[in-house]
């Protein structure tokens, strides 16, 4: 899959914020069929940052979201601002 086909967009609600600024953690729509190894793939292509963990759900809406740990020296606020989040 492209990155573009796998990362669909981010999410902005308080919760996200919340995990940005204290745990340094990103959370995006993905496509269903992705895989955490095409998310992190994705993450470092789009965005030129590293994923040190990642977790996935599928929500009651039938929407994949991903939970995106970003490793040390990496800065989730930095990427929510270029992406225009913060």
């Amino acid at each position: 899959m492209k990155p573009h086909d796998v990362i669909m967009y981010p999410t902005m609600t308080e919760r996200s914020v919340y995990m940005i600024e204290n745990e340094n953690k990103l959370i995006f729509i993905v496509h269903r069929e992705a895989t955490k190894q095409d998310i992190s793939k994705a993450i470092k292509e789009l965005y030129e940052v590293e994923a040190k963990e990642i977790n996935t759900l599928i929500d009651r809406q039938g929407k994949k979201k991903a939970f995106v740990k970003l490793k040390e020296g990496f800065s989730a606020s930095e990427v929510a601002i270029k992406l225009g989040i913060l």
